[in-house]
């Protein structure tokens, strides 16, 4: 493997380039280096080990005093979004922040509007980062153009280009530098860390005198800065803090903190025992998960990556990519930043309410954050206050709606769903406008059939299934 990363790096031609490749493929090489190790030693987690985190490592939100240093303390603040990922899951081209979400704003325009109004009812100059992956950097770059008037300061920097690697064969699947853009991947939001020093802007922050660096995926459109849980960060002096929020039956996958050895950490579902995964699912055992809200301490990070010290759990990610006529299974090893908490001083988690946590990873998501559940406020979404207390509905859309194109075509207008439980629709189903949902709505259309829910219709806990088509005459 080594030779084989030698052989790549001596086939890049532009000596500015040269540095910044030769140092991925040695952190590439560390990490490929420790997967062999993990994968001969069979490293896993010790069941009975295994502990609820203590009272001090998880606190309450409701617990956490608000400050009257809000404006002091956002000077030692930089927002960094996630926005690596590409659109491809629900049918896009392109970087997925730039999905329409609501009222013809994209992820990207909320993440923009919400800091400015910070920065101007405070008068402060929060920034806002983004960790671009090599699929999202160019597109991203002309679309942040259009912030340039707007009272923030938008940077935009690369995480790393790692090698696929041959599933039997474990070596390399580029041969060359420029080799095709499917032999590489990038390495997972892990490698925030190291890209965050080696691209220079942890040091551009810390000359600004930023401290903490607040960072979210990019399609949770939760996860607006909360002056509560930085109050309490600078207050404790904790290097890392996880948001975490109650766990529900929609959640069970979701990594949790655990206590293990002493150390605040981590469980993924991936790393526990098969004998073991209806115990982690378990809604008693793990009350919370992970949101992927994060507040890491910008120094820690610097000190950490220097010492090499952050060791986070691989996960081998399996793939399968074509070359000539067949396909090829392929490993690209990643890492979650989520994953490097145990390796902070201090770290704990805050248990926030689940508005906080309102992610997009499909169209049953989409769904939910364009209807009349929420209103927007400053880039931010709302609840309605009807809703105050109560478990967001649960929506399960089928294949028909997974591309936001069909979604689009099936639902042209947003149902109300202000008193809706669970909504389950399949098949060929076409909403009209001003359409009322409520309780449990379940449409199930077969094959070769249709359903028009005409416009004006109330749906309260009913089955519709069969062919339903009302033609305007």
């Amino acid at each position: 493997m080594r030779n084989a990363l030698n052989h790549l790096a001596d086939t890049v031609t532009d000596k500015e380039v040269q540095p910044r490749f030769e140092n991925e493929m040695d952190s590439f090489f560390a990490l490929f280096r420790r997967y062999l190790v993990d994968k001969a030693s069979g490293n896993s987690v010790d069941w009975d080990k295994i502990k609820s985190p203590s009272a001090d490592e998880v606190v309450k939100y409701s617990q956490l005093e608000s400050s009257a240093d809000d404006s002091e303390n956002l000077a030692k603040l930089a927002v960094l979004k996630l926005n690596g990922g590409l659109g491809t899951s629900m049918g896009c081209v392109g970087p997925k922040s730039v999905i329409e979400v609501r009222d013809g704003n994209t992820f990207l325009d909320l993440s923009v509007r919400q800091i400015e109004h910070l920065n101007r009812k405070y008068d402060a100059d929060v920034p806002l980062l983004l960790m671009n992956s090599f699929n999202t950097d160019a597109d991203t770059a002309k679309i942040i153009k259009k912030y340039q008037g707007h009272r923030i300061r938008v940077k935009t920097f690369n995480q790393s280009r790692f090698p696929r690697i041959y599933k039997d064969s474990l070596l390399p699947v580029p041969q060359s530098f420029d080799d095709e853009l499917d032999s590489w991947y990038p390495p997972g939001h892990g490698d925030l860390f190291e890209s965050l020093v080696h691209s220079g802007e942890l040091d551009a922050l810390l000359a600004q005198g930023r401290e903490i660096l607040f960072v979210s995926n990019g399609d949770n459109l939760g996860a607006t800065v909360d002056t509560k849980i930085l109050n309490h960060m600078l207050e404790t002096g904790a290097e890392y803090i996880m948001e975490l929020t109650d766990k529900t039956r929609a959640d069970v996958k979701g990594g949790t903190l655990i206590n293990y050895n002493g150390e605040v950490r981590l469980l993924e579902i991936a790393q526990v025992p098969k004998e073991h995964v209806e115990d982690f699912k378990s809604i008693k055992k793990f009350k919370y998960f992970n949101t992927n809200n994060l507040w890491i301490n910008l120094r820690a990070i610097k000190r950490l990556v220097e010492q090499n010290a952050i060791e986070s759990e691989i996960i081998p990610n399996q793939k399968t990519i074509v070359r000539g006529k067949d396909e090829i299974s392929v490993l690209q090893l990643e890492t979650a930043v989520g994953a490097a908490i145990r390796h902070f001083e201090g770290a704990h988690g805050v248990v926030v309410p689940r508005s906080r946590f309102l992610p997009v990873k499909t169209c049953s998501d989409l769904l939910l954050v364009k209807s009349d559940l929420f209103y927007l406020e400053h880039g931010a979404l709302k609840l309605d206050p009807v809703r105050e207390g109560y478990a967001n509905p649960l929506i399960k859309l089928g294949s028909d709606f997974k591309k936001v194109s069909n979604f689009q075509h099936h639902i042209p207008h947003m149902p109300k769903i202000l008193e809706l439980d669970h909504l389950t629709i399949t098949g060929n189903v076409n909403i009209g406008r001003n359409v009322t949902l409520k309780g449990t709505v379940i449409i199930v259309c077969n094959d070769g059939q249709r359903i028009d829910v005409p416009n004006g219709s109330v749906l309260e806990n009913v089955v519709v299934t069969g062919n339903l088509t009302i033609l305007e005459h």
